[in-house]
């Protein structure tokens, strides 16, 4: 099948901020103030809020914001038997999660996010919407092991479960599928093997797929561009002012397409539109039109909600400019062959 699209697809990585009666009402749920049928469809208004959002703000392919989310871990642990949870641990700041430990046999249970498509698809006015996942090097990285005899164990099992997950996904119509892998630079000598069980994750899959890493060094994944089975490597430029672009050709070399961040999630500044057209144009230059989608760096949750709305306004505003010049020498639509 295809999927049309316009030249310079513009996303999000995956969350966005919570409308505050959202968290109102998780907090009043945690009180036993309201019952579990509330709470449902309270996150159901919020996914068709935060999805008019982006699309009122000319987002082309919209996720559901993550809304049922508190944390891209502890979402995924609490629905795969062989986990359990201690106290809280902090990440930074006043933030804090509940990190998950392994304490034996992991279990898939059944789909975990297959119900959060069908709602998101069917809210959604767009032609294609994505769904995000976090990989099995994260998950692994950023738990306890107290079961398995080595973290690459636990993570090719973790890929086996994803793997089941996603093609629970496919089987419910899913075209484009975000694998979020964060951590995968994190231990350079461990990127060989975490390679390995990623495509291990999307083996036999005919879906759409992006990889999406953000802080850590990404010229630890350089050698390993070719051997990731992914279309779309979706990566952060805006928090590094654009200076490790020359990433872009080593990505076009491989054959693969960047989710180009343009759009900083760390300070509530507005962006320049001129210096988000600037960025996309560079982009557009190394990697030709036809390998290049528009996104954020991350996720932004973390912005109040009217910032975030105005990232993405700017974002799109500035990819308008460059598909009019892109229109003028015959560049106007972007397809998705599944």
């Amino acid at each position: 099948m295809e999927y049309e699209l316009p030249i310079l697809p513009t996303s999000v990585i995956g969350s966005y901020p919570r409308p505050k009666w959202l968290r109102e009402m998780i907090k009043a749920y945690k009180r036993k103030r309201i019952s579990v049928e509330d709470l449902k469809e309270a996150y159901d208004d919020a996914v068709v809020t935060v999805v008019a959002d982006q699309e009122r703000a000319g987002i082309d392919i919209p996720s559901d914001g993550e809304q049922r989310r508190d944390e891209m871990v502890e979402f995924f642990a609490e629905r795969i038997g062989g986990f359990k949870f201690y106290d809280p641990v902090r990440v930074w700041g006043n933030a804090y999660y509940k990190k998950p430990a392994v304490i034996g046999p992991l279990e898939y249970k059944g789909p975990m996010i297959v119900d959060e498509y069908k709602f998101l698809r069917n809210v959604s006015s767009r032609n294609v919407v994505k769904m995000t996942i976090t990989g099995p090097y994260t998950i692994a990285e950023w738990s306890f092991n107290e079961y398995y005899s080595s973290k690459e164990e636990l993570t090719f099992e973790l890929a086996k479960i994803i793997n089941k997950e996603l093609k629970a996904l496919q089987d419910a119509g899913n075209v484009f599928i975000q694998i979020d892998e964060p951590a995968l630079p994190t231990h350079e000598n461990e990127v060989h093997w975490a390679v390995h069980a990623i495509n291990k994750a999307i083996e036999g899959l005919r879906m759409k797929i992006g990889l999406h890493v953000c802080y850590g060094e990404y010229r630890r994944l350089i050698p390993y561009l070719d051997e990731l089975m992914v279309s779309q490597f979706a990566l952060e430029f805006a928090n590094r002012n654009f200076k490790e672009l020359d990433i872009l050709n080593k990505i076009h070399s491989s054959g693969k397409e960047i989710g180009f961040g343009v759009i900083d999630v760390h300070n509530k500044k507005i962006e320049n539109v001129e210096d988000v057209t600037n960025a996309i144009r560079k982009a557009v230059e190394i990697m030709g039109p036809y390998h290049v989608y528009v996104n954020p760096d991350c996720g932004l949750k973390l912005q109040p909600r009217s910032i975030a709305y105005q990232k993405l306004v700017v974002m799109t505003k500035a990819t308008e400019i460059v598909r009019k010049e892109l229109k003028a020498k015959g560049y106007e639509k972007n397809y998705i062959k599944i």
